[in-house]
């Protein structure tokens, strides 16, 4: 069976302000175009539809769209919801869309009830494991501890012992929406962090033939059976070094796995380019980045006069203008937001407690910090999916 595997189109997110439908709309076209000349069997995709919650009607009016081309193909769809998604809202009509061939899966209590598909060689069972926010899913799963591992684990122990129920030679595909150990993160992903720990081991999903992961915005290999899609555009400039791409799966008869990336459509290069102002407007390398999106870190010692003016006669798409001056972290002048760049809430907090007494907090203190983080992010997640 040939697989497409997808993730994190975020339908209706903007790229610094530039309107991106256009874009997303191309890439569906890519998509549409890659089943039916590759003969593809089956699409999967693994969350994060839309950006957010509540997206916007030309969003909604593109996923439309979206469907209807692949219902026409009359290629099966399976698709869960990530952790951008309202997973009520994607589920809406699910039992009727999927008599046209496109499966929603957004309910965790269904985690351990594929969609079976058939081909040559037999059944393969499709489990679709939404996005599990652990606070609002550890009494579903019944487990102790709200982690993304428990949680995880929980639902692939149903995933298991469906399919010790099924015919001997059945394959397994799971879709799944997390941080998996090993993976390579960007800017533009929201932050999934319980505990103190976001990340699950690669083992929790053991005992199935491929697994298809969302979330991570790079496309990427955490086993040959486990691998990230990533998003088929770029939503930061952190991404500028991606290659957009989607998986083309080929599982054989006995489970084994042969995988193919195929590019997606580049709506414009991205490159970060620093320096002082007049050496990036003089120097000849960066002429191949004249038409692409930019971002401009300026290590001018004194900010220049009309940095964004002057930059954009050469680099008519700037989009992002960074002032970092070249001085040692402790340079009192050192901007407070550079000071925290890459720095957690948890670590800002026990930062300013070492701050104002001198001493950083204590493992029980740490502890209530964490907590307290965790259920503020836990009360965002719920007051969203109430939306």
């Amino acid at each position: 069976m040939r697989v497409l595997h997808t993730s994190d189109w975020h339908l209706g997110r903007a790229f610094h302000r530039v309107n991106l439908l256009g874009a997303q709309a191309e890439f569906i076209g890519h998509l549409v175009a890659t089943v039916r000349e590759r003969e593809v069997d089956a699409v999967v995709v693994s969350g994060d539809v839309y950006d957010r919650a509540v997206p916007p009607l030309a969003a909604i009016e593109l996923f439309d769209t979206a469907l209807h081309r692949l219902a026409d193909l009359g290629v099966p769809t399976v698709m869960i919801s990530g952790n951008h998604d309202s997973a009520r809202r994607l589920g809406v009509g699910a039992g009727l869309i999927g008599r046209a061939g496109i499966h929603l899966r957004t309910e965790p209590s269904a985690a351990g009830t594929p969609v079976v598909l058939r081909d040559a060689h037999g059944d393969v069972a499709f489990y679709g494991l939404p996005y599990l926010e652990p606070a609002l899913v550890k009494d579903e799963f019944g487990v102790d501890k709200a982690g993304h591992e428990a949680v995880l684990g929980a639902a692939m122990d149903r995933v298991r012992a469906d399919l010790a129920t099924r015919a001997r030679g059945t394959r397994s595909v799971v879709l799944a929406h997390a941080f998996v150990t090993g993976g390579q993160a960007s800017d533009s992903e929201r932050d999934i962090t319980v505990g103190g720990v976001a990340a699950v081991p690669a083992g929790v999903f053991d005992g199935v033939d491929y697994v298809a992961l969302g979330h991570l915005h790079g496309c990427q290999t955490i086993t040959e059976r486990v691998r990230y899609s990533g998003s088929p555009l770029a939503y930061s400039f952190s991404e500028a070094g991606h290659r957009k791409s989607m998986w083309l799966i080929d599982l054989d008869a006995d489970g084994s796995v042969t995988a193919e990336r195929v590019d997606c459509p580049v709506p414009r290069p991205l490159a970060r380019i620093s320096g002082a102002l007049d050496d990036l407007l003089a120097d000849p390398e960066l002429t191949r980045h004249e038409d692409a999106w930019i971002e401009a870190t300026l290590t001018d010692p004194v900010r220049p006069a009309d940095p964004m003016a002057r930059l954009t006669e050469r680099f008519p798409h700037t989009l992002s203008l960074v002032f970092a001056p070249e001085r040692a972290p402790d340079d009192p002048q050192v901007s407070y937001a550079r000071r925290l760049a890459g720095r957690s809430d948890q670590q800002i907090a026990q930062d300013f407690v070492a701050h104002v007494r001198g001493a950083g907090p204590d493992e029980h203190e740490a502890t209530v910090l964490r907590e307290a983080f965790d259920a503020v992010r836990a009360d965002d997640a719920v007051r969203e999916v109430a939306r």
